[in-house]
This record gives structure tokens, sequence and C-alpha cells, in this order.
């Protein structure tokens, strides 16, 4: 059967009228991969998948919030959308506003974006203004200037964001037949998270699943504003995407969270590059630092024997690995750079044996 985006597929347990234009790039039906190489690597007796959203689109989750959004902008009329964000909510709004004809502007961290999610955005013509401050600072001048001006705000404190997101939730179920018994997500603004548990609830509602899942939330040590229970006002952590202080969802975190009987919990930077290597090396996948975080809390729970024997997780890798290159190439060892001599290369590959 051929996959045209996630507001078809699920057009049902979306709020979709039958006049609103669906602008969409086919995201989502992203692959639910077995990780059983890195099971063993880190010590543990689990039936361990990841649901890999980095092949989504723009290469992140966001695309299935940003398809709802833009198309509701559309149906709505709106000419502009605007987003605060660490990169990837950027890369996918300029998307989907290209796709849709709309004008998009983006508010970033001065120096704080990775350079792959960057170049997406200015390339799909986004309008980009970097601010001497953080997301955070970001966020609040986006939401002053969409409520002042006829511009559609489409970070996730807009509903139909969620409402995409929440497909995800949809497509393991659907994989795996039922609900997992523990779902592992990174958490920066905290709408994902939000928009899983959304989507795991209302499978359950429908008999489509038989149980509901335990959420497992991580956040970066230096931007634990969840865990610690306060805003940080500098948030500092390798891994962009979940660099937030005070996240726009927090409340709604901690309801998803407490209803699913799981917990929120911090990592520290070494253990999700620690995580992020691994990843790549004994399973050939390459996330973006952030969604490693996911992975290095399932390790960090491991450690800590917090799972049964057996249990069923899946971990969310929110982006792919290119959205972030020079973190990848801080992280490995440079080339080896040799003459273009036979015997001179074939020493040196028969060395490495």
């Amino acid at each position: 059967m051929s996959w045209d985006g996630i507001i078809r597929a699920y057009h049902e347990f979306l709020p979709v009228t039958e006049t609103m234009p669906i602008i969409t790039l086919q995201e989502g039906n992203t692959p639910l991969l077995a990780i059983p190489n890195f099971v063993t690597a880190i010590g543990g007796d689990l039936e361990l998948y990841v649901k890999y959203e980095g092949l989504n689109p723009t290469g992140s989750f966001k695309d299935r919030g940003m398809t709802m959004a833009v198309s509701k902008a559309v149906e709505a009329g709106s000419k502009a959308v605007m987003c605060a964000s660490t990169g990837n909510t950027s890369a996918s709004a300029a998307a989907y506003a290209a796709r849709a004809g709309l004008r998009c502007i983006v508010l970033l961290p001065e120096g704080a974006i990775a350079l792959g999610k960057l170049a997406q955005a200015l390339m799909q013509g986004a309008e980009v203004i970097a601010i001497r401050g953080n997301f955070d600072d970001a966020l609040r001048c986006v939401r002053a200037l969409t409520e002042q001006y006829p511009i559609t705000l489409v970070n996730s404190l807009n509903p139909y964001r969620l409402e995409g997101q929440k497909t995800a939730a949809f497509e393991i179920v659907d994989a795996l037949g039922d609900a997992p018994d523990y779902l592992s997500i990174p958490v920066g603004n905290a709408g994902n998270i939000t928009a899983y548990w959304q989507g795991f609830q209302e499978y359950q509602a429908s008999n489509l699943s038989s149980k509901l899942p335990k959420l497992l939330g991580f956040q970066a040590a230096g931007a634990a504003p969840i865990v610690e229970n306060r805003v940080f006002e500098h948030p500092e952590t390798i891994a962009t995407a979940i660099r937030i202080g005070n996240p726009a969802s927090w409340q709604k975190a901690v309801r998803a969270r407490d209803e699913s009987g799981g917990l929120i919990d911090k990592v520290s930077d070494q253990d999700i590059l620690q995580a992020y290597r691994l990843l790549a090396q004994t399973e050939g996948i390459f996330c973006e630092p952030a969604s490693a975080a996911s992975l290095a809390g399932i390790s960090k729970l491991i450690d800590a024997e917090y799972f049964p024997p057996g249990a069923q997780v899946v971990a969310v890798l929110t982006g792919h690995g290119l959205k972030d290159p020079d973190q990848a190439m801080a992280v490995s060892e440079a080339p080896l750079v040799l003459n273009a001599d036979l015997e001179e290369i074939a020493a040196v590959v028969m060395a490495l044996r």
C-alpha cells in the first residue's frame, strides 16, 4: 500500500475537516527497529526497539506536528508562520511553509544551533533571526509577536502540533500489535512526551491496544528543569535539541509521567555521547545527540536494575545524526591520510587487523 502522510493515514483520530487542505511531505511511517547488539553491549535483558524519527522528510519528528499545524494555518487563511527553535522546528516549519507557499519567520538562539538544522531552514527560504539569548527568550518573543500580528505560531504550544505528533504512538502499536511496556523519550520543550501519551491513550480507548506504557523521559543534566523542579536560566548541554530551561509543556509532561506511572530523569552529556556512538557502532543507526538521551537513560535504568527481565521497551530517536555533523566529527577519529600507494595502504590495512 502507498503511504501519503499521517493525516490521511490517521484522519479519524485527527481534527480534520472536509475543507482543510493537506500540506504533506509524506511524513510518518518511520521504522521501528530492534537493536539487540546495543542491548548486549550495555548488558541488558530487554526487548529493545528504536522508533527512528530521523527518517521523516526533514530528518526529525517535528514533521508530524508541522503537517497538521501548517495545514490548519492554511485552512484559517494565514499567510505566515513563526517559531522559536533549537533547530529541528525551524527546519520543519520552513519546509512545510515552502510547500504551502507561506512566509516562515524563525527566531534562533545565536551560535547555539547545529549546522545541519540551520542550513535546512535557510535553504528552504525561512527568514532567520538569531537573538542574543536562549530558546526560552526566543519563544517568549514569538508568543508576543504572534499575539500582536496575523502570524500563526507553530511551536508545540499550537495544539495541532501535538495532534500530529501523537501519531507516532499509533505507529508503534500498529507495528508491535500492542503498546510496549515502556517508552523512553528525550525531553526538551516537553511537547513530544505529552503527545505520545495522548496517542497511546486514544488507541487504548478505541480498543486498538490493551495496555498503556510507562513513560520514561530524559533531560540533559545541564538542562533538567522538570527533574530539578526549577527553571534553568542558562541551560547547557551538547544535546542542542533539548537545551531548554523552561519547557512550554512542563505541567503536561509531569501529568503524563504520573498518569503512566513512569519517571523523568536526567543523564549527563558524557552518557549521551556514549550512547550516541555505541548505537552507531553496534547497529549502524545514526541519530542526533539529543535522541541518544533516550538510550542513555535506558542504560542508566539497567544499571539501577529498574526493568523486569525481558521487558519490551521502545526508545524514540527524535532526529537524524546529520542534523549535527560537527558533534559527530568531534567524537570521531580523524581519517588516516596516506599516499595513493598500494603497498603503503595494504600495510596499514593489514596492521589494523
